[in-house]
């Protein structure tokens, strides 16, 4: 039989079968000693195989992955964590205040979509806020990324009509959500499904950020044929499995110009006639999108 992992708690995963009914089910030994770089060898969206011995469920295959979302193991730096699989759109959430979502974080995880080939939105929540700090950031995002080519939806997840829209966004699909703690997944999930009962934790006052509200990824399953994967809240993204001259081709606005450069290697750096850093001087690429370019330039040379 077949089903889908909606959770994974250790030893035990939860799945889905093709029925609809949500099972418990175990590794099979042999499958934790497959040359499987990664801290974690099924994920949450995966599509396994099943049997059923002795009134036990047991999943004997993983089925290949179409895609996946990875970032660095935080404990073992020369493994990775997959976050999930199978996705078929990602929503980047993030927030211009209370708590700010940094533009690096912002384009790591963009780039790691566009790695993956995983399509990828932004929604940028709690568009009530209106403080200085928070309406130049909400300006300089909403400026920014639909001319690089992403969409970007500013949005409260509070108001009946943004989760409206939303709810069409992802129906028949299976979504990522991911983005910083205290950003509003929780209250998102709660607000396109009423009985998942997602805990939502206030902001932190002594350090201005969300607490982790959620320890691990879990798939919730709406009535509009959606498939939503809440994810831990991530601190960090680093990027893995990537080579230094590949870095750019995950930058859009980079990708639409290598073939003018002069050299097939470019890193844009350095190098005589390159076409990145003269539209980095004409302003054509952003300058914080150019400067985190080289910090994942950076770190994966590293």
């Amino acid at each position: 039989m077949q089903g889908i992992v909606s959770k994974s708690t250790g030893s035990w995963y939860k799945v889905i079968l093709d029925s609809g009914v949500e099972i418990d089910a175990r590794l099979r030994g042999k499958i934790r000693t497959l040359d499987i770089k990664s801290t974690n060898p099924v994920v949450v969206g995966d599509e396994v195989l099943l049997d059923f011995v002795e009134e036990e469920y047991s999943i004997r295959e993983i089925c290949d992955r179409k895609n996946c979302i990875v970032r660095k193991s935080n404990k073992l730096s020369k493994q990775f964590q997959i976050i999930a699989a199978n996705i078929d759109h990602a929503f980047l959430i993030i927030a211009p205040a209370n708590p700010h979502t940094p533009q690096g974080f912002i384009d790591r995880f963009l780039a790691t979509a566009e790695a993956y080939q995983i399509p990828i939105s932004i929604l940028l929540n709690k568009k009530d806020l209106d403080s200085k700090k928070a309406n130049s950031h909400r300006k300089m995002l909403m400026n920014l990324y639909p001319h690089i080519g992403y969409n970007i939806y500013n949005v409260s997840f509070l108001d009946t009509e943004d989760v409206s829209m939303i709810k069409n966004l992802v129906a028949d699909k299976c979504v990522l959500l991911a983005g910083n703690s205290g950003v509003g997944k929780s209250t998102l999930i709660n607000a396109l499904l009423p009985d998942s009962n997602q805990k939502v934790s206030a902001i932190s006052k002594s350090y201005n950020k969300g607490r982790h509200t959620t320890t691990f990824a879990q798939m919730f399953v709406g009535e509009n044929g959606c498939r939503i994967i809440d994810t831990p809240g991530i601190k960090d993204f680093g990027m893995v499995n990537i080579e230094p001259n590949q870095v750019s081709h995950y930058f859009p606005e980079m990708q639409a110009l290598l073939s003018q450069c002069k050299f097939s290697n470019c890193l844009h750096t350095e190098e005589p006639q390159c076409r990145i850093r003269e539209a980095l001087e004409s302003g054509d690429i952003s300058v914080t999108r150019y400067v985190n370019y080289l910090g994942i330039l950076e770190e994966v040379n590293g």
